[in-house]
């Protein structure tokens, strides 16, 4: 028979642990939701919102391969998970055809082709065996494959953890709370390559940053001479790392278009329209963090393409 006071112990934890676990219905953040359709990036609507070309392009895409070979960073254990996502060549198709809602890219399979080729082989073995030569002069041959001039490559070429860590964090008299925040980065390189005559036509790069970061608090405290209350609730965000890639990759198709109507590449069905959208890009561009040095070589800090560009006397 246990003691007295080992047996109020054993009923205080019980019905400690018993609260903890019904409590933690309630202070869920988030509450499971139904399966939605697609993902609303943050530049999804400029993709979809352009204006259509002058001609429907088609394309082809093979492979979007993840160029990183990184996996999965798990402190103690060997992980070998990989920390990009292998089905970045779906994400570049559906990108292209979002791009002006379905009207800029014709995009043609080439992932699956020996899939294809061989469906297309058991169609043609089935009529061979199973129809009269009558029947196979009724029915017409399977038509050929398409075929596109451009053809586009490239994939994620980087994926860069931790490249940006911090807190901050206080405590007084046993209550304290503290923050902790990461940043990782995911870089795409995209290129349009003619098939005529394998000239790169236009290459564009898009990164995108990945952030993290956890809250915490407790109270550590002696309540009176003997009991103590201890405390604690704690809560972190993690942007996926898969959606910061499909965002990159929609980003990559929208300079893509745009870079491709900067080089004549393709043209807008609206010039003065596509003029505007060009204008607008080429100052988003500009507007970007870049770094100046001291006459020792040294970094002093960082300004604009805008403010680089202008003479000294203006700024």
């Amino acid at each position: 028979m246990l003691p007295i006071s080992a047996a109020r112990c054993c009923a205080v934890l019980l019905a400690a642990v018993v609260t903890v676990a019904g409590c933690t219905s309630k202070i869920k953040p988030f509450r499971s939701s139904k399966p939605e359709t697609g993902w609303h990036t943050q530049v999804i609507d400029d993709l979809i919102s352009l204006p259509p070309p002058a001609q429907k392009i088609v394309v082809t895409v093979y492979k979007f391969r993840d160029q990183t070979g990184q996996y999965r960073f798990q402190a103690g254990a060997v992980n070998y998970s990989t920390a990009i996502t292998q089905g970045a060549t779906s994400m570049l198709i559906k990108a292209l055809e979002d791009a002006g809602n379905g009207s800029w890219f014709t995009v043609l399979e080439r992932e699956s082709l020996p899939n294809i080729l061989n469906e297309r082989k058991i169609i043609r073995q089935t009529r061979l065996q199973y129809m009269s030569q009558e029947e196979l002069e009724r029915v017409p041959p399977l038509p050929p494959l398409l075929y596109s001039p451009l053809l586009l490559d490239g994939g994620v070429i980087s994926y860069e953890t931790n490249l940006l860590t911090g807190g901050l964090g206080a405590r007084y008299l046993g209550i304290g709370g503290n923050t902790e925040f990461s940043r990782d980065a995911v870089t795409i390189y995209l290129r349009l390559v003619s098939v005529k005559d394998g000239r790169i036509l236009k290459s564009v790069e898009t990164r995108k940053t990945i952030f993290s970061i956890r809250l915490d608090a407790n109270v550590f405290k002696f309540v009176s001479y003997q009991n103590l209350l201890e405390v604690e609730a704690g809560y972190s965000s993690n942007e996926p790392p898969q959606m910061s890639v499909q965002e990159a990759i929609e980003q990559g198709v929208y300079a893509l278009v745009m870079e491709g109507a900067l080089d004549g590449v393709w043209n807008f069905a609206d010039p003065e329209r596509g003029k505007q959208l060009i204008a607008k890009y080429e100052e988003q561009k500009q507007v970007k963090p870049v770094p100046v040095y001291d006459e020792d070589g040294e970094l002093s800090g960082f300004t604009t393409r805008t403010e680089a560009a202008q003479p000294a006397a203006a700024r």
